[in-house]
């Protein structure tokens, strides 16, 4: 009997649930969380490369692929507004991609509208994608390119088709023209094959690689655009910085592994939290029922896992982002398989709820007060406790922007790259009465040239990452503290000090 009309709208209204939550989790207090160091530069890059075309592909002087950015770049033509507001937007639109594709990708694999659902409303409240949706940080596009390819692989594994190796060379290449790891969906391409039932295995599985091999064929030519920049080879440089080279790994191969496999999976078990994290793995231990689909989601998290347990150099939790896609589609099945089970519907709901709370706690704080949540360290220390955090940011550039209403200042901060000075450039590069300027290492003694500037126009120095001020001439006027941390603090002086032209060369 087919559904009635208010059945099916019905039906609608309730799939639409996960996406109202998404759009009210990620839009909420969106600029909440003070600027931090990484999203400073993506924001400043994308500014300087939406004003000149010549530097669009700024991004690959420090080897980062651009695509990420050239999206911002967009954004911040098309919206105006705070600009660490609009850069957050692209993320919270990846995330948006990203949910629609694990619903779609969900129902493709199991035919089932539930785990659709629960899928979508995993995701829409776990703390781990909220955080990442909510920064302007290339993860939340990774995962969206992640689950994207994914679920045209499995198209094109059921249907042959050549359109869907097309699209699926289009995905691949966003892919890795947005960030290394996206060379890893390539690397992929066999697992999907498991999905495959039928006759004639050997004829489909011969059409199946060739049209797969088009799609990455597809995907290396729309990388090699990025060859027409002469930073190309910053990016073979920058992925050595956070993974070994296969020489260096074979010298060592299990040197680092259990260390990193642990740290892996206590950031996993923090961000999913363990109820959700145990409801993903559950599905396997009734692998006999939809094996093929159900092991294809596993590998999909598993191998890439384990990769960068095997040879990760340097990690943060956002790296293992993408590859923890796979397990909302399992843990959505798990939730279905539940609220199937347990005929009250009541007590299904309430164990559901249950199990998401720990992740809704944690996600609650995040919306409101970012300094209680409870997220790894690692994240904690770049986000809101150490140097890399973007406390004091927002009053110190409203300090200087009052500052520079009364005429020309002089702005000094102990950096160069990264938040200092980004974060300030980003608010006040088109003030003309703001001149910043980023010095490092911050010496002893106050540099001939900020005594000059001292004579022209009042100075402030800025300190973020140094935590003992230099002896130079200049008295405290601001500090703001980093988090819960009391000896972490943004720190602003002006310097008092006016040397006339008989002190010209006096350091004091």
């Amino acid at each position: 009997m087919a559904s009635s009309p208010r059945l099916q709208r019905m039906a609608f209204l309730v799939f639409i649930i996960p996406f109202l939550i998404y759009a009210f989790t990620r839009l909420f207090n969106l600029g909440l969380l003070p600027i931090f160091t990484d999203e400073a530069i993506y924001i400043r890059w994308s500014q300087i490369g939406s004003r000149d075309a010549a530097w669009r592909f700024i991004s690959l002087t420090d080897g980062k692929q651009p695509l990420f950015t050239w999206i911002m770049m967009v954004f911040l033509r098309l919206i105006p507004g705070d600009p660490l507001v609009v850069g957050r937007l692209v993320s919270v639109f990846a995330g948006f991609v990203t949910l629609a594709g694990l619903t779609l990708l969900s129902y493709e694999l199991f035919k089932s509208r539930a785990a659709a659902l629960f899928t979508g409303l995993i995701y829409a409240v776990s703390p781990y994608t909220l955080m990442y949706d909510r920064l302007a940080l290339y993860d939340s596009l990774v995962s969206a390119l992640y689950v994207g390819s994914l679920y045209i692989t499995v198209r094109l594994v059921r249907t042959l088709r050549l359109d869907n190796a097309l699209i699926l060379g289009m995905a691949l290449g966003a892919g890795v023209l947005n960030k290394s790891s996206g060379f890893i969906s390539i690397y992929l391409l066999p697992v999907p094959y498991l999905l495959f039932q039928g006759i004639r295995p050997t004829r489909r599985l011969f059409i199946y690689a060739l049209l797969a091999a088009l799609a990455a064929v597809l995907a290396l030519v729309y990388y090699s655009v990025l060859r027409l920049s002469p930073h190309f080879h910053m990016i073979g440089l920058k992925n050595t910085v956070f993974v070994y080279t296969l020489s260096d790994w074979l010298s060592q191969p299990f040197r680092f592994f259990r260390g990193n496999l642990n740290g892996l999976t206590d950031w996993l078990i923090h961000y999913m939290t363990k109820p959700v994290l145990a409801a993903s793995l559950l599905p396997l231990a009734v692998i006999w029922h939809r094996w093929r689909e159900k092991t294809v989601l596993f590998l999909y998290f598993f191998l890439p896992f384990t990769g960068l347990a095997l040879m990760g150099k340097v990690l943060y939790p956002r790296f293992i982002l993408f590859m923890s896609m796979p397990l909302y589609v399992l843990a959505g099945v798990t939730f279905a398989g539940i609220f199937r089970l347990v005929r009250n519907r009541t007590a299904a709901a309430t164990a559901l709820i249950l199990l998401l709370l720990p992740g809704i706690t944690v996600s609650y704080f995040i919306l409101t007060n970012p300094r209680y949540a409870l997220i790894p360290e690692s994240d904690r220390g770049q986000l809101i406790d150490d140097w890399p955090a973007g406390g004091g940011v927002r009053e110190t550039t409203d300090l200087i922007r009052d500052r520079a209403q009364n005429g020309p200042v002089a702005v000094i901060t102990d950096g160069t790259f990264g938040l200092l000075p980004y974060a300030f450039e980003i608010y006040l590069v088109d003030n003309p009465n703001v001149e910043i300027r980023g010095i490092w290492p911050v010496p002893e003694t106050i540099p001939a040239d900020i005594i000059n500037l001292v004579r022209i126009k009042p100075t402030l120095v800025i300190l973020n990452q140094r935590q003992v001020a230099p002896s130079w001439p200049m008295k405290l006027i601001a500090q703001y503290q980093k988090g819960n941390r009391v000896d972490r603090t943004l720190r602003v002086y002006e310097v008092e000090a006016r040397p006339g032209p008989a002190d010209e060369n006096d350091p004091r």
